[in-house]
């Protein structure tokens, strides 16, 4: 078993599925209409592209409490990892990407960044 789709709420698909492709850099694997007013859309890792799909969903009521909770207690709605948290940063910041947090040593293990996805969503870029 493996997984195969992770979702995260978005309050703008259209907006969500030019952050993740254009500033992170993902593909989109499916664009499909899913009722009258959402779309199934999935990105993928260019490095693998049949790997887990992020489902970019529409947040419902209770899905945008969530967004307000995370945000408040600063906790990222998911986290990105790379080889190097430092270079990754520089780049995203010049794709656009807006950082809450610069690279940090975690007492955990690894580096974390949080930055805001412009959808409702606070990330984390992750290195071990």
């Amino acid at each position: 078993m493996r997984i195969g789709i992770t979702e995260i709420f978005v309050d703008d698909q259209g907006r969500a599925g030019t952050f993740y492709t254009r500033v992170l850099g993902f593909r989109i694997k499916t664009d499909a209409p899913y009722s009258n007013t959402a779309r199934w859309l999935t990105v993928v890792s260019p490095d693998d592209p049949d790997g887990t799909e992020l489902l970019l969903s529409p947040a419902t009521e209770p899905a945008r409490a969530l967004q307000e909770s995370r945000r408040a207690a600063g906790s990222p709605a998911i986290s990105f990892v790379t080889d190097n948290c430092w270079d990754a940063y520089h780049e995203l910041r010049t794709s656009g990407a807006v950082f809450i947090s610069e690279p940090k040593q975690m007492s955990y293990g690894g580096t974390d960044a949080v930055f805001e996805d412009g959808c409702g969503n606070l990330l984390n870029l992750h290195q071990q």
